[in-house]
């Protein structure tokens, strides 16, 4: 059976291939991108889930058309928006750990040496 294969038979069903994994991909991304604005309502993207649905390949060129710029933005501002949720979180875990440590020191549950440990591990992580 595999000596029916040719070099462009191979090379052609490795295009497919990737065209499916591509189209799924740009599918995926459009739907995403989609379901996560907030400047169109329901309808809005009711009309273009249904035109992707309905004609998938202009359905997502005509997306990514009207909307390419404005995916790159949202994009960049969801990265944004997530990187300075990682910061503030670390640094107020941070903080958090120290005070509950220095609470404990008040209350006489650690002495000052094991309060100084666990504030430079709270500072280092």
């Amino acid at each position: 059976m595999l000596a029916y294969w040719t070099f462009g038979s191979v090379m052609w069903a490795m295009f497919v291939f990737f065209a499916w994994i591509l189209f799924f991909w740009l599918l995926f991304t459009v739907f995403g991108d989609l379901f996560r604005r907030r400047d169109i309502g329901g309808w809005g993207k009711a009309g273009w889930t249904l035109f992707v649905i309905v004609l998938p390949f202009l359905g997502i060129f005509v997306y990514l058309i009207a909307e390419g710029k404005n995916m790159g933005e949202r994009s960049a501002g969801a990265a944004q928006a997530e990187l300075g949720a990682y910061v503030q979180t670390s640094s107020s875990g941070s903080a958090d750990q120290i005070a509950k440590a220095k609470e404990l020191l008040d209350g006489g549950a650690i002495t000052q040496a094991e309060f100084d440990q666990l504030k430079a591990r709270a500072l280092a992580a």
